[in-house]
């Protein structure tokens, strides 16, 4: 028997195969196929007995069901071959003759000129039971959504001819000389292909309209409408007529920008309403699914896909403002691997703007079509990518939108979700984890703003991930570099809109939450491993008076015994903010440096990019000049001036005026670098230098062992330039983004936006399309720096980022608030560039502006000790724990002693996030997806799989509502073993409740003042059992602070083994085999 038979659609073939025994699969495939025999039966000589459990029975009957419920179409075939002659059972090519690819096939089999195999009633038993059934008609629109077909209904003559034309069904009887016993009615409609929701159905006979009291149900991705509740008499003429309509949420913005009016939104052929029912809901918005886009050229290989889109509404404007839509666009879909792909739209005709941002991509496709996750599908009329996971059916991308729109300087497009649960997008600040879906618009552009409710702030990442239904989680980027918005609708949708480039997506399928990070960071590169001691805590303050303060304080910390591993020096050491000098007040600073890197600790300076130009005497300027490394006005060699921290020269500061008269009057006209250039990496790299081992004193060299880049949106005290910018439309181009301070244009509190930067080949690019990579050019160059300085891995601290950032440094949540709603605000911030994939992130414990009072900052330190970067840095006033009294001091001393205590395994995650892309700050959905209660869950955290931190975040508190999901957990501080769900923990001042996961062993270390102390001191393991009493764990461990690449070795311990009992614990012993830069 040949499975090959299987596939032949003969009207006599045996279903299974009349000789010789048959296999479950074989037969079960069989059915299926032989379900669409017109004759179909099973007929063998062997005796074969299967369980009614048996796949095969449930496919069987699922697959006859579908047969007996087109059984009136198969009849109506029949009748039209008695008549007419026509097939039954057709060939491709009798209905596609002039596709020649049809000729040779001959797997494939037609029921007449359109087989459906979709079930629409729940029939039952045998065929003279089903007859007496409702009837149903299932209606599949063309492109120019008509359809027709035909009914023949005997005993065993009435036949009729069912026509649906735009928007209208024509049920006419032909011939009528037969009456049914049954009293047949249509109860249901499906129509498939419709595009547009009808929002109401009218029943006619005889052009007189009746009662009828159906309901409709429309669902959008599968563009199916479904009439229910009808009775239409068979035999009878009748007619449906059906009204298209928008309900609110498939309402797409179609003025996104300000000001919108009725007769501007009408100018662009879309529909006004003015609706106060709804809050967000646009008022002007899309009468039409249709977009301005048809697809042409379509090509689909075993690697991809390719088609041409080509423009077909000339009058219609992308924009209010901007220009027409390009004409000449390309689709390339590339399956890169079975769990990522790409698709990338973009002007085949004309060059344009593509972010410079290398990813790891491989060199030819590697996906198989076999182990593919996903399946791709490229829509027609309108244009649309439709994207769906192949194990479960659900479409996770559809962009078959009416938004799709592809202009010099504004391009859109609008895509569904699998579900109201997204995660991602920043750099914002914004009150969950998941983002809200009800009506909002989200701006994107690198700036300088300290974190505020729907402000864009220092860097950009568009990049998502979405939770689908049943719990499969997949990720989005968008490879684009330009100022961006997004919108999210509670369709669910969402619209990204950006002011140039190209489109350039990147998905990941998971399936899990943790294996989007893993896949997403093996994309655009994993994490930085820190050194040992960067985990350690840390102290920084805007306002130091000189270096004797900061001793003081060093001193203070090791009297109150509280673990302490780095401090800074913020701008306060610069002679007036000028970078690579020092201040006067601080003349002691190398030598403090030098002694409290003696006692184990560390230091780490601070750096801003822009470079004052009114000194008579300063290298950095000077050579930057002799470079050529500053940013200059487009087609001239003259330098944009903007204005940041650097004051002028011989000038007293009167800190007493306004700001902006104090900007006005003290400070300098400063050039900013252009990193992309690699003579600017050559020349920062010197200027590093000379301030690690100063050329002309040796004694003020100071030998940091990290550096902390900040102002690198770039920053700018003035906007856009110093006497303003010349160019109009990119300052402020036809569609501004939803930004803070829309009005003002991108050039808000940043450098104009036609400035001119290089990128490495020495291709010349606009600062409009490279602005939101300002400070992601300027972080590579300064970690090169510093490890070629310092000889070891050291850390990098960037406040702007962008993709990929993460390969080379950390994140601070930037100039945050010292206040209660805040804290929950730092836990989502840790999450989502945890998401981002750069792990080692914070904020500033206690908070930055304002002054935090002393129940705030002691709970602050609570959830503080548990950010992997944990800094405690201010403006001005002392925050820091020996500020206050010994009470806070006992409280910090406890909390960080913890952290210290975990340690090894806080820096074994980070190997593991350096090597396996893993998250570090953890959500509880990543290790919890399964449980719903996961998703909406952000003011608690994980460590890895095993740690869980629920603090207190609201003043006045004591106790703390928090969610153990469905496992094991023992109080870290009682080790009493527990399940729960919510439960109400008892959290006094001074006490966080950490919980360990049963199943894992964490390694740990008996703390002490620093890391270079703590690390000499015995390692212990606390073994956690789960219900099965099972454990395992991971240490990983090296000297701390070496570059390079290392080979690990996992060895397993029994600790226990009996019947009862085994728990694992895996050490990775390092062996450091590649140098630096390796």
């Amino acid at each position: 028997m040949l499975l090959k038979k299987l596939y032949l659609p003969g009207y006599f073939s045996d279903i299974c195969g009349f000789f010789e025994d048959v296999t479950e699969e074989l037969c079960r495939r069989w059915m299926q196929v032989g379900a669409f025999y017109p004759f179909s039966r099973n007929h063998n000589t062997e005796k074969c007995i299967v369980s009614g459990k048996s796949f095969l029975v449930k496919s069987s009957k699922h697959y006859l069901n579908i047969r007996y419920t087109l059984l009136p179409y198969l009849y109506t075939l029949f009748y039209k071959a008695h008549t007419q002659g026509d097939t039954v059972a057709r060939p491709v090519l009798h209905e596609f003759y002039s596709d020649e690819a049809t000729w040779s096939v001959d797997k494939q089999f037609l029921w007449g000129p359109g087989l459906l195999i979709t079930p629409v009633l729940d029939p039952v038993g045998l065929t003279f039971l089903i007859r007496k059934n409702p009837m149903g008609l299932i209606i599949a629109l063309d492109d120019n959504n008509e359809a027709v077909g035909e009914l023949f209904w005997d005993d065993g003559e009435s036949t009729g001819e069912p026509l649906s034309t735009v928007n209208v069904l024509q049920m006419n009887v032909t011939n009528n000389n037969y009456i049914d016993p049954n009293n047949l009615t249509f109860e249901e409609i499906k129509i498939l292909g419709l595009l547009q929701e009808p929002v109401s159905v009218t029943v006619l006979q005889n052009n007189n309209v009746q009662n009828s009291s159906h309901n409709i149900t429309y669902n959008p991705v599968d563009k199916v409408a479904l009439i229910q509740g009808l009775q239409l008499e068979l035999g009878e003429s009748y007619s449906l007529r059906w009204t298209l309509g928008t309900s609110v949420n498939e309402k797409y913005d179609c003025h996104p920008g300000p000001n919108a009016t009725k007769e501007k939104c009408e100018q662009l052929g879309c529909v006004w309403t003015v609706s106060k029912n709804f809050v967000g809901v646009p008022y002007c918005y899309y009468n039409s699914p249709d977009n301005a886009y048809s697809v042409a050229d379509v090509k689909y290989t075993s690697s991809g896909v390719t088609a041409n889109l080509t423009f077909n509404k000339s009058n219609l404007k992308a924009y209010e403002k901007s220009t027409l839509p390009i004409s000449t666009l390309r689709l390339e879909v590339k399956y890169h691997t079975n769990h990522m792909l790409q698709f990338k739209i973009y002007d085949y005709a004309n060059k344009r703007y593509e972010v410079p941002v290398p990813l790891n991509l491989p060199k030819s496709p590697e996906s198989t079509v076999e182990s593919r996750l996903y399946d791709v599908t490229v829509q027609n009329k309108p244009f649309g990518i439709q994207v769906r996971r192949r194990s479960t059916g659900t479409v996770i991308w559809d962009s078959q939108l009416p938004t799709f729109t592809f202009s010099d300087m504004f391009i859109q497009i609008s895509t569904r979700l699998a579900s109201r649960y997204l995660y991602g997008f920043g750099e914002t600040e914004h009150t969950m984890f998941r983002r809200d879906m009800n009506w909002h618009t989200w701006g994107m552009f690198a700036r300088d703003q300290p974190p505020g409710y729907k402000l864009n702030s220092y860097g950009f990442q568009p990049f998502y991930m979405g939770l689908e239904g049943d719990g499969n989680a997949h990720g989005v980027l968008l490879l684009n570099s330009n100022a961006m918005d997004v919108t999210f609708q509670p369709t669910p949708a969402l619209t990204y809109r950006t002011t140039g480039g190209i489109l350039d997506f990147y998905m990941v399928l998971g399936p899990t939450p943790e294996l989007v990070v893993q896949e997403y960071t093996a994309l655009v590169g994993r994490p930085v491993m820190p050194p040992y001691w960067a985990l350690g805590f840390q102290l920084c303050r805007y306002g130091y008076e000189n270096d004797t303060e900061i001793a003081m304080l060093v001193e203070d910390m090791k009297a109150a015994r509280i673990p302490y591993d780095v401090q800074y020096a913020d701008i306060d050491y610069m002679e007036r903010q000028l970078d690579f000098t020092l201040n006067p007040r601080f003349t002691g600073l190398p030598a403090l440096i030098k002694k409290i890197q003696e006692e184990g600790m560390r230091f780490i300076l601070i750096l801003d990019p822009a470079i004052s130009g009114n000194e008579t005497d300063y290298p950095a300027f000077t050579r930057g000049l002799e470079k050529d490394v500053f940013i200059k006005w487009p087609n001239t060699n003259d330098i944009i001036y903007a204005k940041v921290w650097p004051d002028l020269p011989n000038v007293e500061v009167n800190n007493t005026l306004d700001w902006e008269t104090q900007v006005e009057l003290y400070r300098a006209y400063v050039a900013l670098p252009d990193f992309f250039r690699n003579s600017t990496a050559e020349w920062w790299m010197r200027e590093i230098t000379e301030v690690y081992t100063n050329p002309h004193n040796a004694s003020k060299s100071l030998k940091f062992d990290g550096l902390w880049i900040d102002m690198n949106e770039p920053a700018s005290f003035v906007n856009g330039a110093v006497g303003g910018c010349r160019t109009q439309e990119l300052n402020f181009p036809p569609y501004v983004p939803q930004l803070g301070s829309r009005s003002e244009g991108l050039i808000f509190k940043t450098l104009c936006m036609e400035g001119q930067q290089y990128l490495p080949d020495g291709s010349p690019v606009s600062h409009y399309n490279v602005h939101n990579l300002y400070g992601w050019s300027q972080t590579k160059p300064t970690l090169d720096a510093l490890r070629n300085l310092t000889k070891e891995r050291g850390i990098v601290v960037t406040r702007s980022t962008y993709p990929s950032s993460g390969k080379w440094s950390g994140h601070w949540l930037g100039d945050n608030t010292a206040a209660w709603n805040r804290l929950d605000k730092s836990i989502i911030g840790m999450m989502e560039f945890n998401l981002f994939g750069i792990f080692c992130t914070g904020a500033d414990i206690c908070g930055f502006f304002g002054d935090s009072e002393y129940e705030l900052c002691a709970r602050w330190m609570e959830p503080g000790a548990f950010y992997t970067y944990s800094k405690n840095h201010n403006g001005k006033e002392r925050q820091d724990p020996v500020a206050w009294n010994s009470t806070f001091e006992e409280i910090s001393r406890k909390v960080l002693n913890i952290r210290y205590t975990l340690l090894p395994y806080l820096y074994t995650l980070m190997y593991e996030a350096n090597a396996y892309g893993s998250t570090v700050v953890r959500p509880l959905l990543h290790e919890f997806v399964e449980d719903k209660i996961t998703w909406e869950i952000y003011r608690q955290f994980l460590w890895g799989p095993a740690l869980l931190i629920s603090p207190v975040l609201e003043q006045g508190a004591v106790a703390v509502n928090a969610y153990l999901p469905n496992a094991r957990w023992y109080d870290y501080h009682t080790y009493i073993g527990f399940r729960g769900q919510f439960r109400n923990l008892p959290s006094p001042l001074g006490h966080i409740n950490l919980h360990i996961r049963g199943g894992y062993i964490l390694a740990q270390q008996s703390p002490a003042n620093t890391t270079f102390y703590s690390r000499k001191n015995p390692l212990a393991l606390t073994v956690a059992l789960d219900d099965s009493q099972l454990a395992e764990g991971r240490l990983y461990w090296d000297d701390g602070v070496r570059i390079g690449k290392y080979k690990v070795s996992c060895f397993h311990d029994k600790l226990t083994n009996s019947e009862s009992t085994m728990h694992k614990y895996c050490l990775f012993l390092a062996q450091r085999i590649a140098d630096m830069n390796s």
